[in-house]
């Protein structure tokens, strides 16, 4: 396997279109025309698009019918150099988990047949058509998985995140390759004796983008993505129970991102926690540890099956017990820093220019935002762009000027010490 499979975006549907109708004589008839899928693709019916280097090679969608009991697939287009790879089941697959996921418990597909209709038809006013094989799968009620990943808060994120992730282009290579690609192509994957990730962590200062990254893989891989929040957790009363009882739930899951954010809260340095009066999301030192055993034993579970990957993320790796982290728990521990000149420069371009002003020098920008997290300069903007509103002149957007005094206003939310430390961690805790 050599592609990847995402949902369908509207910047997809010229690719798609001609997939379709190349490859109508090629024995990848529809029942359905051109016109019916073309109509579908604009209304956002499910779809997923197979891509290798970027380009389309392969697409399946659906129609669901009437109030989501049933689903049409209506067609499978697959480049011809594609075929025979196994292409059309993964995306099939794929498109049917989408449809699950979308409490579809009926899935037809009604392929062309080469039988002749009945004289008697065309008698009675009818045209000859192709007969039709009527093919239909019924999916197990919707309560378990679906049932499970509501329950748990969970959702299918848009599948553009990804492109969304301004700058930052070292660590996306990174992610891509030791986390994306064994992921979305374990049998490449296998075959080169890669195990795919089960677990990563994610360490940097505040506002650095771990959140935005986790989310950003989940829409990459095109899978559910479940936050789990230990203070929500420990409202049930007891945070381990809670623990075990979600990871319970996490595993009725066919596939699953599980996110867990400062995760130093659940996992800390054995004997730090609770000191100095009993705080923390688990009640003082005794009861932390129990939840950090707890997930001790969680983990291992949870890395025995394919398709589910655990993320952390910490703004504090130094403050998480290191029989956590360990290798053969976590198979990456990944630095997550402020963004270097180029990614400021990728990211203050999504701002500014705005509204087609060419004057704004983001290379000014850049060099006045040094330390400025992706969060801190998405602030400065807003700020500058309100500076602009408020103005209200004749030339739309803000000016250079404006983007500059909007960040000598803004406190970088990364200090010299963080960085200091930062790097020192990224000495003594990443494992890439």
């Amino acid at each position: 396997m050599n592609w990847l499979i995402h949902d369908y975006r509207e910047d997809d549907l010229a690719a798609v279109v001609h997939l379709i109708d190349s490859t109508a004589g090629l024995g990848q008839e529809s029942v359905f025309s051109l016109a019916e899928c073309i109509a579908a693709l604009t209304s956002r019916q499910p779809a997923v698009v197979a891509v290798h280097d970027g380009v389309p090679i392969g697409a399946a969608l659906a129609q669901v019918a009437g109030a989501g009991e049933r689903a049409w697939v209506m067609r499978i287009a697959i480049a011809p150099a594609w075929r025979g790879r196994g292409l059309p089941s993964a995306l099939l697959r794929e498109l049917e988990r989408r449809l699950v996921d979308a409490r579809v418990r009926r899935i037809a597909y009604v392929l062309p047949e080469e039988e002749l209709l009945g004289e008697g038809l065309r008698n009675a006013g009818y045209e000859r058509r192709p007969a039709a094989a009527y093919f239909e799968k019924t999916e197990p009620a919707a309560g378990s998985a679906a049932g499970s990943l509501e329950e748990l808060g969970g959702r299918v994120l848009g599948g553009d995140l990804w492109e969304q992730v301004a700058g930052m282009t070292a660590e996306k290579d990174l992610i891509e390759r030791r986390i994306v690609l064994p992921l979305a192509e374990p049998e490449r994957a296998a075959r080169h004796g890669v195990r795919p990730p089960r677990a990563i962590t994610l360490f940097g200062p505040p506002g650095t983008g771990k959140t935005t990254f986790a989310r950003a893989i989940a829409s990459r891989l095109g899978w559910p993505f479940v936050e789990l929040l230990p203070s929500r957790l420990a409202d049930e009363g007891n945070l381990a129970a809670a623990l075990r009882s979600a990871f319970t739930r996490i595993g009725e899951l066919e596939r699953v991102l599980v996110f867990i954010d400062e995760v130093e809260e659940i996992a800390p340095v054995r004997g730090e926690a609770g000191q100095g009066g009993g705080g923390g999301v688990g009640g003082g030192m005794h009861a932390m540890h129990g939840v950090t055993n707890e997930l001790l034993k969680l983990i291992p579970g949870f890395r025995e099956r394919d398709g589910r990957l655990l993320v952390c993320a910490t703004n504090s790796v130094r403050s998480i017990d290191p029989a956590f982290l360990r290798t053969g728990r976590f198979d990456y521990v990944i630095p997550i820093g402020t963004p270097d000149p180029a990614a400021r420069a990728a990211i203050w371009s999504r701002y500014a220019p705005a509204l087609g002003r060419t004057d704004v020098d983001v290379t000014a920008l850049v060099e006045a935002s040094e330390r400025f997290s992706p969060a801190d300069i998405e602030h400065a903007a807003r700020l500058a762009a309100q500076t602009a509103f408020e103005r209200d002149d004749a030339e739309a957007g803000a000016s250079t000027a404006d983007y500059l005094d909007a960040i000598a206003a803004s406190r970088p939310t990364v200090t010299t010490a963080m960085v200091e430390a930062f790097r020192a961690d990224i000495g003594s805790h990443a494992r890439l």
